[in-house]
């Protein structure tokens, strides 16, 4: 009977992935990505490091269907969708979108425009699209912009907006790629701040993955830390188990040293 009860016990553990990839792995003139295996589960919070070119953003791209790669599945739940179907599964905030927003779009049509994973909105607006739309500008703090043209606003209100445009289709998970690029330092930390607020909500708090090579930039509520070097997986798992002098040193090529004052993350060039 103890037997039965213990069984069952360790049954309720199991959370499913919210997102599973299977042996993901990306070519072009040479490998990119090598059969990347990851789980991430509701109410984590990760962060992947990686250094550049070490494969993070076409990782991420593959990741929402924004590339197709060479093999490989991507799994979100239950399904295994198709790839075309994945950037409206998968919210990503990525410079790689940014670019292509035209400066006369206002901030509520970028946000809107996330509704169908377009770039740049066009046609018709439901109703409800509207709503929506109103809720995740109150969401990512810039209801106030919603009118303002994409051309005049400033980096840090383009990332929060791009945030914003990310969570229209009410992702099952949402990628944060390398979001505080661009930002002076005072812009940054506010910026940290408001991921900060978003990520540790009661309710509603997405299933987050942050993309950065800065550990400094590791925000408290973040739980999971996975490893990029050269287009494989150098570690993954929980943050503190993870997050290891032995492990940046493989993941960065370089004689590094990991520290942790006043409870934020630096890493030192040795």
């Amino acid at each position: 009977m103890a037997d039965k009860k213990k069984k069952k016990k360790n049954k309720a553990k199991v959370v499913k992935p919210v997102v599973e990839i299977k042996g993901l792995t990306v070519k072009y003139d040479k490998v990119v990505l090598k059969k990347i295996d990851w789980k991430i589960r509701r109410g984590e919070q990760w962060v992947l490091l990686g250094s550049n070119g070490s494969g993070k953003t076409t990782l991420l791209m593959s990741m929402a269907g924004y590339v197709t790669p060479t093999r490989g599945d991507v799994i979100v739940g239950d399904e295994d969708v198709a790839w075309s179907e994945l950037r409206k599964r998968i919210g990503v905030m990525s410079a790689s979108i940014a670019q292509k927003i035209d400066p006369s779009e206002t901030v509520f049509e970028v946000v809107l425009s996330g509704k169908n994973a377009m770039i740049n909105h066009w046609g018709k607006i439901p109703r409800d699209d509207r709503k929506a739309a109103k809720r995740a500008l109150k969401r990512v703090e810039v209801e106030h912009l919603r009118n303002r043209q994409w051309g005049v606003i400033s980096q840090g209100e383009r990332q929060r907006t791009l945030v914003g445009r990310a969570l229209m289709c009410n992702p099952k998970l949402l990628i944060l790629d390398e979001p505080c690029a661009g930002l002076d330092p005072v812009a940054r930390g506010e910026f940290l701040e408001f991921i900060g607020r978003l990520a540790s909500r009661k309710k509603g708090a997405p299933t987050l993955v942050f993309v950065t090579h800065h550990v400094e930039e590791i925000i408290p509520s973040i739980t999971h830390a996975a490893l990029l070097g050269k287009g494989e997986f150098v570690a993954k798992g929980p943050l503190e188990e993870t997050l290891k002098t032995s492990n940046l040193k493989n993941t960065f090529g370089e004689n590094v040293s990991l520290r942790k004052p006043g409870g934020k993350y630096r890493l030192k060039v040795d």
